[in-house]
């Protein structure tokens, strides 16, 4: 049995949760999210929690048992405190400005880079207080799906990874990006 699979799956005092069939429907007070599980496995509420359980003993149904408990707890986190990923601007000259609910990347191009959230997702600039500011080297990303969230804080990082030599470009908050030594001259 998976160790993950079998853990039951608290439900917050706030959070309600309805089963028609394999589709899971969770509301909470910061929104709700839906998700279609497969035959694979089955849901079941029991007081206030939720149990994954299989629904048989095939390969596929062991191998999703322990993935869909961790995606439908993750939903009823998401809709009761929500998700939230930090990034870090490192660099000369390298800065995020808020526009609107946009944010624009001026990290080392000819060009700014424009960064637009999906639905759901709320992205902000941050300076090294922590206090929302306008323009900044702190950039965080806000929402309740979390694979949503992680994806667009990933496209961000993506636009100027860290490089190895100087460390300049953008990382995760407390991301260790390994140096390298670089040339040493001749002599």
């Amino acid at each position: 049995m998976s160790r993950i699979g079998k853990r039951p799956i608290p439900l917050p005092p706030k959070v309600a949760v309805s089963i028609v069939g394999q589709e899971v429907t969770v509301k909470g007070p910061k929104g709700e999210l839906k998700r279609v599980l497969p035959n694979t496995v089955e849901i079941l509420q029991e007081e206030s929690n939720l149990i994954v359980n299989r629904a048989n003993e095939s390969r596929p149904a062991k191998q999703q048992h322990g993935l869909f408990r961790t995606l439908v707890a993750n939903m009823v986190e998401g809709v009761s405190t929500g998700f939230q990923r930090k990034l870090e601007i490192q660099g000369v000259g390298y800065r995020a400005n808020l526009n609107g609910s946009n944010i624009v990347l001026t990290v080392g191009y000819s060009h700014t880079v424009d960064i637009i959230p999906p639905v759901g997702v709320s992205l902000g600039v941050e300076d090294a207080t922590g206090k929302k500011v306008p323009q900044g080297t702190f950039i965080v990303v806000e929402g309740i799906d979390k694979e949503i969230v992680g994806n667009l804080a990933a496209k961000i990082r993506a636009v100027r990874p860290p490089e190895v030599y100087k460390g300049k470009g953008i990382r995760y908050l407390g991301e260790f990006v390994r140096r390298k030594a670089g040339k040493t001259g001749k002599k």
